[in-house]
């Protein structure tokens, strides 16, 4: 493979993750916390509530998309929330108007009670290194919230090897939309015929590679979907085979 430039996926590319959302405990910490700020609810309200607003507003982002009269969603199929949005507005469901910097502290603070783990796989840091050692560009598009992945890139020490960041939050749209892989072409002056696409979904990252004809890389990993396969990619390999997974 000889490209000038490499743009990863984030999550089962290069960074093994673990959440449950579902456990009991994580609803009565972020209860007790939400209290803290006079926005009492149960564990099981809370919960609910969240799911509500998350399914609401996903609800509301597709709506929007069918209507032309609203440039933004207007040619978006794959519509991404900014989940800051839900965490503040359950605070506005109590009466409590909070900061925007308090809604981050609690979604933080609840992706931290629903995190098993989070790690790098094997080797990662060292391709990235080498990579940009080589003189080539990296790049990363991920589907994922600010909030979340912004931290805990930093934490694993892999946000410095990134010539430019996209998370899909920030820009209202996701993998596979060609407008997200055009958000990047377009702001990075990327030609496609020398960038190669890394991901370890075929649905979201080989198919929106292909839809703009840029090769792609399968990485095919424990978060990969059950049974993907992968035609459209130029490459592929085994997390499991090739770090011991």
């Amino acid at each position: 493979m000889n490209y000038e430039n490499y743009v990863f996926d984030l999550y089962g590319t290069l960074v093994d993750i673990h959440t449950e959302e579902d456990l009991d405990l994580v609803w009565e910490k972020l209860s007790l916390f939400y209290g803290y700020y006079d926005a009492h609810y149960t564990p099981e309200e809370l919960k609910q509530e969240y799911q509500n607003l998350v399914k609401g507003k996903e609800a509301e982002m597709k709506q929007e998309m069918l209507d032309t009269s609203v440039e933004r969603y207007a040619h978006e199929a794959f519509p991404e929330l900014e989940i800051t949005d839900v965490f503040q507005k359950l605070f506005e469901k109590k009466g409590v108007q909070a900061e925007r910097e308090l809604s981050v502290h609690a979604g933080q603070f609840f992706r931290v009670l629903s995190t098993d783990y989070v790690r790098v796989y094997d080797g990662t840091r060292q391709m990235l290194s080498a990579l940009k050692n080589a003189g080539k560009h990296v790049y990363l598009l991920s589907n994922a919230q600010r909030i979340f992945t912004e931290y805990e890139m930093h934490v694993l020490d892999i946000a410095k090897y990134f010539d430019t960041i996209l998370i899909s939050s920030d820009y209202g749209t996701k993998k596979p939309d060609r407008r997200f892989f055009d958000l990047l072409t377009e702001k990075c002056g990327l030609d496609v015929k020398q960038s190669l696409f890394i991901g370890n979904d075929s649905r979201t990252d080989i198919a929106g590679a292909k839809a703009i004809g840029m090769d792609s890389f399968y990485v095919c990993s424990n978060i990969s979907p059950h049974n993907d396969a992968a035609p459209d990619a130029k490459y592929q390999v085994n997390h499991f085979q090739k770090w011991g997974y």
